[in-house]
């Protein structure tokens, strides 16, 4: 771990020698200058000063000017000014020009030291969350989520469109398309990606506690409440709230979100002064949401407020071209880039249907890589329903077959049942269990008068 490096500035040479000798004891790397123009020749070509000590009256410059000559070329380096002069007016003006602290002659080394190491602190801790912004942000660029079907193609090409803008957003998708991934990749490439990412999880949470969870309470607003909490609108200002399965609010609920929708405002619980928010919605849900309109259980006006761009996520089933390029992904993400997978394991992949879409496989991986640990993958390492749900061979159908006989149409119109069963009505993938076209499957559905 390299060591802090602090620029010291102080034309007092007694002084300049102990406080430099005190700071090395320390472990710090410390360069000493006399007057400020030969320090700030030094850090102009010295890379990674963490730190400037300078003293406020100085020979041909004062403190405050070196310290808006920091700033400028150095943005990142942290400044303390070192001031005989105690006044309130000295220490509000340099820290309005962005010093860290200041501090009184005389000191103590321990003074001293306490306060470089809380601005070196303030300064690492920037620099980590700087660095975790970033790592956000790449792993969450649109780019970054896998997929090469045309249908994955043009939810990228409508992600892309979509980020730049302050609309709100519905994601629609079965539970474990990605959602949430989504509506991250939209925040992280949008005018937001500097503020808060906050996630909602609506059906985690008990729907007597989540107004006081959305919007934050009063100190007494109720049993327990002993102090003011914010809630998670007021943690996202200046960001995006991704409300997942707002398919599950209560209609009460619901008129809350339409008016911080409408208004830009909410009142905390208990609360009698309502609170401004600029923060960007995205919703997601896995329910026909026009269904639930039609029904009464959704608010018409709330989703036609949530719907004005909506991002529509294929299951797995629709899109299995993906498998390949996943399971290639999750094998780099668990540490076995290099594992092999049987051509048994890729029909299985290919003949399931995924109820649990892309989350599923990625259990399934994980699972397979966590408790076999071995550089190939075979198909007695897949959970039992994977190898049981594919196609019945011809033999299977004689082993099944009653002695007392079936009739043929009664054999056929169960098979086409059991296959828009198992494809969750999906025409084209029921098709392809049943080895048929989707023409052929549609006119032996209207020959036995089957309709979903």
């Amino acid at each position: 771990m390299r060591k802090s490096k602090i620029l010291l500035i102080d034309d007092d040479s007694s002084l300049l020698r102990v406080t430099e000798y005190g700071l090395k004891e320390k472990g710090y790397a410390v360069f000493a200058f006399p007057e400020p123009k030969s320090a700030l020749d030094f850090l102009r070509k010295e890379e990674e000063i963490d730190l400037v000590l300078s003293d406020l009256a100085l020979p041909g410059m004062d403190g405050i000017s070196v310290l808006k000559e920091v700033k400028k070329f150095a943005p990142q380096t942290r400044v303390i000014i070192i001031t005989a002069f105690a006044t309130v007016e000295t220490a509000v003006e340099a820290m309005k020009q962005g010093a860290s602290d200041y501090i009184t002659k005389p000191f103590s080394q321990e003074e001293l030291v306490l306060v470089v190491k809380k601005a070196l602190k303030e300064k690492f801790l920037e620099e980590e969350n700087q660095k975790l912004k970033f790592q956000l942000q790449e792993k969450f660029r649109f780019e970054n989520i896998v997929g090469e079907s045309s249908r994955m193609r043009q939810v990228f090409e409508l992600i892309a469109k979509v980020s730049q803008t302050n609309s709100n957003v519905l994601i629609l998708g079965e539970s474990g398309t990605g959602k949430e991934l989504v509506a991250k990749a939209l925040h992280y490439n949008s005018p937001f990606k500097e503020g808060p990412f906050v996630a909602v999880q609506s059906a985690a949470i008990p729907s007597n506690l989540l107004e006081s969870e959305l919007f934050g309470y009063e100190k007494g607003a109720f049993s327990g409440a002993y102090k003011t909490k914010a809630g998670m609108f007021e943690s996202a200002e200046g960001g995006s709230i991704f409300l997942d399965e707002i398919g599950e609010m209560s209609l009460e609920m619901q008129a809350k979100i339409l008016r911080v929708i409408q208004e830009k405002e909410f009142t905390p619980v208990g609360g009698t002064k309502p609170i401004k928010v600029q923060v960007r919605i995205i919703a997601a849900t896995n329910l026909d949401l026009e269904k639930q309109v039609k029904d009464k259980k959704f608010r018409e006006d709330l989703y036609y407020r949530l719907n004005v761009i909506a991002i529509n996520l294929p299951s797995l089933r629709e899109r299995r071209e993906d498998i390949l390029p996943l399971v290639e992904f999750f094998l780099k993400k668990y540490d076995h880039p290099d594992c092999r997978i049987s051509q048994e394991v890729w029909d299985a992949f290919d003949k399931y249907s995924w109820p649990g879409n892309v989350r599923e496989l990625e259990n399934i991986i994980e699972r397979a890589l966590v408790l076999k640990n071995k550089k190939n993958l075979t198909l007695e390492d897949l959970p039992a329903k994977l190898t049981q749900d594919t196609e019945p061979s011809g033999n299977d159908f004689l082993k099944e077959l009653p002695e007392t006989g079936v009739k043929l149409e009664e054999l056929e119109k169960s098979l086409i049942l059991k296959a828009l069963q198992k494809s969750q009505g999906n025409q084209t993938q029921a098709a392809k269990l049943l080895g048929l076209t989707r023409a052929t499957l549609i006119y032996r559905m209207e020959k036995f008068n089957l309709h979903l």
